[in-house]
């Protein structure tokens, strides 16, 4: 099973521009969580601060228990192995064809034999699909068969923790949801605990167990889907129907002058720009038939009730709707979890 994945307080700069402030969240084991925000939020930074390839100046950043921030380099590289990172462009070795560039974790830290790493990689190609493509140069395929068999490597040291930067950059809308699909489905075979960076709308609506969003610095909400789906908050609910009404601009933020004047446009009657505001929850993803069980569902189901009586009222309506669609009709709330929500994160979503 995936581990928990923690950030307590954690401040980010490079030289004096803040990137982030005061991080506090919790990626609960085994689930599958997306970060939002707009471009250049620190969104991908956060990625990197969480393998330790970027160091926070303030806080601590807990993997399955241990504070990368304060262990030595040989421990950190120690951690690192729970990992498997899929970057924006696949990041693959355009020199190397596709078995080489999938196997190339598997030569450079591990002592397998060259059989065991042709069966190993040969698994992680079937898994995403690439079957018979493994003699082709990145150069060679399209966009969407980089992005897997990205993930193929990021996969071959049977990660417990994996990082996904930006999936959809350079997909369309189809290659898109059938990459959504096949970490849904990897979810469900391997258990790892996912984090998926992203500011794709879709994505964000259908596929996370959990949802956190950045925006001015500073994370504005984390936790259940549900919370960020059917909250009133002006940045989140702008971001998730895609709007130009609300405090994100062009250049990040906007002032008070320049959304009095947009409001002004949208009460006269003109077009506020975006797609129409979405009602109601979009259903989430699920694994393919004859895929196991999704543990993460079944831990989340029980989490969620725990936490149920400190998330906004709009938030519990949806998550018991979902229950009983899911044949739980057992809604019952008992007290708080304290292990994956501390109390700032109860704050942030009880005043979000």
């Amino acid at each position: 099973m995936g581990v928990e994945v923690r950030t307590e307080g954690i401040t980010k700069s490079f030289g004096s521009q803040r990137i982030w402030q005061d991080v506090t969240l919790t990626l609960p084991s085994g689930e599958v969580s997306a970060l939002l925000g707009p471009s250049g939020t620190g969104k991908s930074v956060f990625l990197k601060s969480l393998i330790g390839l970027l160091r926070p100046e303030k806080g601590s950043i807990y993997i399955d228990g241990t504070d990368i921030t304060t262990c030595s380099n040989k421990e950190l590289y120690e951690i690192r192995k729970l990992f498997g990172v899929l970057f924006q462009d696949g990041a693959l070795f355009g020199s190397m064809n596709l078995f080489d560039n999938v196997a190339f974790p598997l030569r450079e830290h591990t002592k397998k034999s060259e059989s065991e790493i042709k069966k190993i990689v040969m698994e992680k190609l079937e898994l995403t699909g690439l079957l018979g493509a493994e003699g082709k140069l990145p150069g060679e395929i399209s966009g969407g068969m980089r992005k897997r068999a990205g993930l193929a490597r990021a996969l071959v040291l049977d990660p417990q923790i994996i990082l996904v930067d930006e999936p959809d950059s350079g997909l369309d809308p189809v290659r898109t949801s059938y990459l959504s699909q096949l970490l849904i489905d990897i979810n469900a075979q391997i258990d790892a605990t996912i984090l998926i960076v992203t500011h794709n709308i879709n994505l964000a609506r259908t596929v996370p167990d959990n949802i956190g969003m950045l925006f001015r610095r500073n994370l504005v909400m984390f936790g259940p889907r549900e919370v960020l789906l059917t909250s009133d908050e002006p940045v989140v609910k702008q971001f998730l129907n895609g709007r130009m009404i609300g405090p994100i601009g062009m250049s990040e933020e906007k002032d008070e002058a320049q959304m009095a004047r947009e409001q002004a446009m949208v009460d006269a009657g003109h077009h506020h720009g975006g797609a129409e505001e979405v009602e109601g929850i979009i259903p989430q993803m699920k694994a393919q038939p004859g895929m196991p069980v999704r543990q993460a569902v079944l831990r989340r189901r029980e989490r969620v009730r725990q936490i149920l009586h400190t998330l906004p009222p709009a938030a519990q309506e949806a998550i018991r709707r979902s229950l009983e669609e899911n044949g739980d009709s057992d809604t019952q709330v008992i007290p708080a979890y304290q292990g994956a929500f501390d109390s700032t994160v109860r704050h942030n979503l009880t005043n979000g």
